[in-house]
């Protein structure tokens, strides 16, 4: 069976890098591979994000697909336009041969000079006023990053309270941490699988408008970054250490900036898991364990070649 063929019926300008290499408070980067349908809806949340807050945002899409880029699918295409008429900057790229994960998050750092960078994965619905709550949160944590773990709701009847013994707010202001496997810091993690962050946020009965900073090991699929911060810490440039193959490699980005400039959870959160399959079916090494084991990275390669 021949795969389908995404022909638009007017054209989409991908956009310049040079333009888009502009000064903002915030850029969102959206790494993406054959997920048309799913980026349409991760950028639809993008756009319907509230206009009266004070966030203008950036939004770089890089796609890594074996055919036709998704955002050259008419949604997807549609969910840019509605961006760009409501002041959003977009610009549109591919990125190819893929060089792996981290390759990937290191060429879309280097897009944006803005101020803050949101890692936004391309199967994530953020609900709105999510991008102006996690913003907030940076700004007066003063912290290398924040995040919204995501929620699958398809578990939203099956309540784990085992796993709610692993959320704890920070008292005060993030302070640096390592978390290692086997350590009570490591457990964190289960506090954001299938709906379990859901559950701990309904139990806390929040009034409308407050939010929580809590404790991490790290957190997938939405994650704000002091882009200053993480290139002090290394960003993404182990990724010419590693085999293509790898996964893990926002958990050792993570890592770094928190043990350097710490890092936290923001409760609630407002970003939704599409529980789409995977993309990334060759898992030959988790990179944080590979990074970690290999001590403070020797630099940046020279040669970042590929087409754009």
């Amino acid at each position: 069976m021949n795969r389908p063929q995404y022909r638009l019926n007017r054209p989409l300008d991908p956009g310049s890098r040079d333009d888009f290499l502009a000064p903002r408070l915030l850029d969102v980067l959206v790494p993406t591979r054959n997920r048309p349908a799913e980026l349409a809806v991760t950028l639809a949340g993008l756009a319907a994000q509230r206009q009266d807050g004070t966030t203008g945002f950036g939004v770089v899409v890089s796609d890594q697909s074996d055919d036709d880029p998704g955002w050259a699918e008419p949604a997807a295409a549609a969910m840019v336009r509605v961006l760009r008429h409501r002041g959003h900057p977009v610009l549109l790229t591919r990125r190819l041969p893929r060089r792996g994960l981290a390759e990937h998050r290191a060429y879309l750092l280097d897009a944006s000079a803005a101020r803050y960078v949101l890692y936004l994965d391309d199967d994530v619905w953020l609900e709105p006023g999510t991008v102006d709550r996690l913003l907030t949160a940076i700004q007066e944590l003063d912290c290398g990053f924040v995040g919204n773990a995501v929620h699958g709701l398809s578990y939203l009847d099956d309540v784990r309270p085992e796993t709610h013994r692993h959320y704890a707010e920070w008292p005060g202001p993030p302070r640096p941490e390592l978390p290692r496997p086997g350590t009570p810091e490591w457990e964190r993690a289960q506090i954001h699988s299938a709906a379990n962050l859901l559950h701990v946020t309904a139990s806390r009965r929040l009034p409308p408008g407050q939010w929580r900073a809590y404790k991490v090991s790290w957190i997938g699929g939405c994650v704000l970054y002091d882009r200053s911060r993480l290139r002090d810490s290394g960003g993404f440039d182990f990724w010419h250490r590693l085999d293509p193959g790898h996964q893990g490699e926002d958990v050792a980005a993570q890592l770094a900036v928190m043990s350097r400039y710490a890092g936290a959870g923001v409760l609630p959160s407002g970003a939704y898991h599409l529980e789409a399959p995977t993309t990334v079916t060759e898992r030959t090494v988790e990179a944080w364990e590979a990074v970690l084991a290999d001590g403070p990275s020797a630099g940046p390669p020279t040669d970042r070649s590929g087409s754009a």
